[in-house]
């Protein structure tokens, strides 16, 4: 291909919106094209990446044995509305034709892929198998932003594997993880696999690779001594322990007035009592379509609540719960709950409220102190033992520092960029689908199933965000063009011949080269080189005339002298 017919429209300057350098260079390098809010347009360079990108995850996904499909882009609702997603999936897009039938653009596939399970599979003998594709999908995310990070149209690979027991589905949830690790490791990346929560697609054993990166939007909680890792929202410690000798009771809990203590520390001043033994509370608002709800959590006064903990607490006793918020002091006061005197005793008959939950490290806490649902008295000498049918769930958030519940080394933030989320679903779809097979005993049974995602435009911005530096981009193998011949001087004919000649062998053995034939000046050539990041660049200059070309490999910008006669033999063993 010759840079003179090939359209890469690059830009000296970044776009006034774009903040993260992924976004700029992808802008600046002519990869895409904003055409409306969250959704790009993939411009000849940006498809050549894609497409390797994507032909990277072909080749590991159709190795692991499973089968590619296409599936509609357009879903009928009536399957969402089967699923029970209709009215839960917060980010749908929805829209009737001329028949007045709703679709729902697919923003991922577990009901039509469960629909063809159920329409084909009938016996045991047909199990286990995976289909997968590699797909467009849309999701209408309320604040679109930082490019083909999170944006509202995006290419994804998505795969379901079908089982007829959960033994089979862990072996193919471990497949896939293998899979998934070549799949990163072939396109040069440093990431973590970890623990994660399961969000909108339901089921359990979800796990999450990260792509470790200063800009990534999810906290990673590492340990220093070994593997584990987890997102936040699922990260787990070691029980917190205190040094402090606790208040001894003398009496069973009793009440104390505490004039103006309303915060964790005020109340820790005022009774000179370690933060580990008091009782916070944490008051969210519930929101579910018809009605909201008051819900409360309780930890240690030395712990934050973690929201998503916090959201699926709620969401398993009422699983139409759609978000929680901050209570405000206007909707404390129609439950008659003073601010910063909140507690768990008599809380259910003041509120009426079954969403009350504990901290799973406050189990059986003795000697605590805790608000008394009165301004300015709090309870000493709580004992939770004594409390029948309390509601215990882990809301907390891993800090750094905490424990390893592994193996108790220090556990330490990272920030990492989810590209790839493996779940394992059960029967989540099967079952409300009326997906079933007979079993070897002629019993109907619903379909096991597995779910395996990559976010496979988000991994360009991924890449940029570990690899590339302040010039530009660096993509590794996965390079729009392996080499690009930059002739200095387009008038020079010694250098142009010199120039056409290495194109013309290279193209003929099939390797990915380009030339830079332009009317530009050699300052030019090489921004653009190092801009859009071409994996190699060879310099036909003035030197030539001396015998002597340069190689400069992009990533690390590292250059090396090479004479003229040899460049084809020293080429062939890099490229």
């Amino acid at each position: 291909m010759k840079l003179s017919k090939f359209f890469a429209p690059t830009l000296r300057e970044a776009p006034k919106d774009c903040i993260l350098k992924s976004h700029i260079y992808l802008i600046r390098g002519g990869f895409i094209h904003q055409i409306g809010s969250g959704i790009y347009n993939f411009l000849p360079l940006g498809k050549i990446v894609l497409d390797k990108i994507s032909a990277i995850i072909q080749k590991e996904m159709n190795k692991a044995g499973s089968n590619q499909v296409t599936m509609g882009f357009l879903t009928p609702a009536t399957l969402w509305e089967k699923s029970g997603r209709y009215e839960q999936y917060g980010e749908l897009a929805i829209f009737r034709d001329r028949k007045n039938a709703a679709f729902v653009l697919g923003p991922t596939h577990e009901e039509c892929v469960t629909e063809i399970a159920k329409t084909y599979v009938k016996s045991y003998k047909q199990l286990p198998f995976s289909l997968y594709q590699i797909h467009l999908k849309f999701r209408d995310e309320m604040r679109p932003r930082f490019g083909l990070l999170r944006g509202r149209e995006f290419v994804m690979k998505d795969a379901y594997s079908f089982h007829a027991d959960g033994e089979c589905l862990n072996n193919e949830f471990n497949n896939m993880k293998d899979t998934y690790k070549r799949i990163f490791q072939n396109l040069g990346l440093d990431f973590r696999i970890v623990d994660a929560d399961s969000g909108a697609i339901g089921g359990s054993g979800s796990k999450e690779f990260m792509v470790l990166a200063e800009c990534g939007e999810d906290t990673i909680v590492t340990c220093t001594k070994c593997d584990y890792a987890s997102n936040i929202e699922a990260a787990r410690r070691q029980p917190k322990t205190s040094s402090v000798i606790p208040p001894q009771a003398t009496s069973p809990y009793h009440k104390f007035e505490t004039p103006n203590v309303k915060t964790i520390d005020d109340l820790s001043r005022f009774f000179k009592v370690d933060t580990h033994f008091l009782i916070k509370a944490v008051v969210k608002k519930a929101v579910f379509k018809d009605r909201e709800e008051i819900a409360i959590f309780f930890m240690r006064g030395n712990d934050k609540l973690e929201s998503t903990k916090a959201f699926n607490a709620v969401k398993s006793l009422k699983p139409d719960v759609l978000e929680l918020f901050d209570a405000e002091i206007t909707f404390l006061e129609k439950y008659n709950l003073p601010s910063g005197s909140i507690g768990p005793i008599h809380l259910r008959s003041i509120t009426g409220s079954d969403l009350i939950f504990f901290d799973e490290e406050l189990r059986d806490g003795e000697d605590l102190i805790c608000g008394a649902n009165e301004d300015s008295f709090h309870y000493v000498g709580v004992n939770l033992a004594e409390f029948q049918d309390l509601l215990y769930k882990d809301l907390v958030a891993v800090q750094e520092g905490d424990l390893c519940p592994k193996c108790c080394g220090v556990l330490q933030y990272t920030k990492g960029i989810e590209v790839g989320h493996i779940f394992k679903l059960g029967e989540k779809y099967s079952v409300p689908m009326e997906a079933c097979f007979l079993d070897s005993h002629g019993k109907s049974k619903p379909f096991i199933m597995g779910c395996y995602g990559i976010g496979v435009t988000r991994l360009l911005s991924a890449i940029l965000e570990q690899k590339s530096d302040n010039k530009g981009c660096v993509w590794g193998e996965v390079a729009p063009f392996k080499l690009d011949i930059i002739i200095s001087n387009m008038k020079n004919k010694e250098e142009v011949q010199f120039g056409e000649k290495i194109y013309t062998y290279f193209c003929d053995l099939g390797i990915e080269v380009i030339i830079d034939d332009r009317n530009e000046r050699f300052g030019s050539k090489m921004n653009d080189f190092e801009l859009i990041g071409f994996q190699y660049a060879l310099i036909v200059g003035k030197r030539l005339n001396d015998g002597i070309v340069e190689l400069i490999k992009r990533e690390g910008l590292e250059k090396q002298e090479i004479q003229s006669s040899e460049i084809i033999e020293t080429l062939s063993k890099i490229l």
